[in-house]
């Protein structure tokens, strides 16, 4: 079994006010995570099943598309 110690980078975090973090909806903060590998993939909340989101929070911008900043992205 072995270790590996160079993991490739994950684009799970964010810088906020020169801080890393977790990003997360601007709307109501519940942590997203990454739906591809492409940098433009849009984000989704963390957990999400049946309307609600890990916590088991009903939000209103839970099946919606995020942004990298954690912005709803709506429909054209």
């Amino acid at each position: 079994m072995s270790l590996e110690l160079n993991n490739p980078p994950r684009r799970t975090r964010a810088v906020r006010d020169g801080q890393i973090a977790p990003v997360t909806c601007a709307a109501c903060g519940c942590r997203l995570e990454p739906s591809g590998t492409a940098d433009a993939a849009p984000w989704f909340h963390f957990g999400r099943l049946g309307g609600r989101d890990a916590r088991g929070c009903r939000t209103s911008c839970i099946e919606a598309a995020h942004d990298r900043n954690g912005q709803p992205i709506l429909a054209a």
